[in-house]
């Protein structure tokens, strides 16, 4: 499984704890659960929809949201955490008011994740107004896709427009790294190499 050089293990401080899984950085390994449930959510709410349609008792077939809803922010909390661990590796490369309006929007998306999820919490029961919680947690699943959104397009911008994962490439540690931006070089450079 040799596919890219070693880093030896003392010098490299993020191979032990959290941050790192079988000599990958565990953030991008983990941010794309809570991305894909975002996507999943609205489907789900329509699901509950029609199974409500079709016969199933509403706060029965609303439980598929709210899984869904629970699972995203408890996987939103667990990317949150892991980038967290790897801020300062990264911050070397990026920006930081790039890297803060990732940290922000991720914020933003987990605060309001949990929100809806106990605002739609009530419409798995059954009583009479029950309703009016599986509508508006419908309806808030929406700005939770446009939050989801949001997280994702800054995260994009970090690994492909600011090279975040170059942070754990070759010449990674101890040096500079291939996202960091270089010098013009001169032609006789370019020659020389």
């Amino acid at each position: 499984f040799a596919v890219w050089p070693e880093v030896p293990v003392d010098a490299n401080p993020y191979t032990h704890g959290f941050a790192v899984f079988l000599d990958l950085p565990i953030h991008p390994l983990v941010v794309h659960l809570p991305m894909a449930l975002t996507v999943l959510l609205p489907l789900g709410v329509l699901a509950a929809w029609l199974l409500a349609w079709r016969g199933v008792p509403a706060h029965r077939s609303w439980w598929l949201p709210l899984v869904l809803l629970a699972l995203l922010v408890g996987s939103g909390k667990v990317a949150e955490e892991s980038g967290e661990d790897q801020e300062e590796r990264v911050e070397t490369i990026v920006p930081e008011s790039a890297f803060e309006a990732h940290e922000d929007a991720a914020e933003q998306f987990l605060l309001l994740g949990t929100v809806v999820l106990i605002l739609a919490l009530p419409g798995a029961m059954d009583f009479r107004g029950a309703h009016w919680f599986r509508v508006a947690g419908s309806v808030a699943t929406l700005a939770v896709l446009a939050a989801g959104w949001e997280v994702g397009h800054s995260g994009g911008l970090l690994v492909y427009r600011y090279h975040a994962g170059s942070a754990y490439g070759v010449g990674a540690v101890g040096g500079s790294s291939p996202g960091t931006v270089a010098p013009e070089r001169s032609r006789e450079d370019e020659e020389a190499r």
